[in-house]
């Protein structure tokens, strides 16, 4: 029995120690968004931002209209 036992416990001892097996690799399914308080914020920013832009292909038009006259 004593001469079982031992490599019974050795056994048992290695597949304590090992690693388990991986899980799958699936990316984790999207989550909802949730709506912030600030998603309102950056939507007025992004608003203003894209109003600035406007404005400023408006101006360099303008500057390049008045070159083109003074030329």
């Amino acid at each position: 029995m004593i001469r079982y036992a031992l490599p019974l416990a050795f056994i048992a001892t290695c597949a304590a120690c090992s690693k388990p097996p991986q899980p799958a690799q699936t990316p984790p399914a999207p989550q909802a968004r949730v709506e912030t308080p600030w998603d309102s914020l950056e939507a007025q920013k992004k608003k203003a931002q894209d109003v600035q832009k406007t404005v400023d292909k408006q101006a360099e038009d303008q500057r390049k209209a008045v070159d083109a006259q003074t030329q």
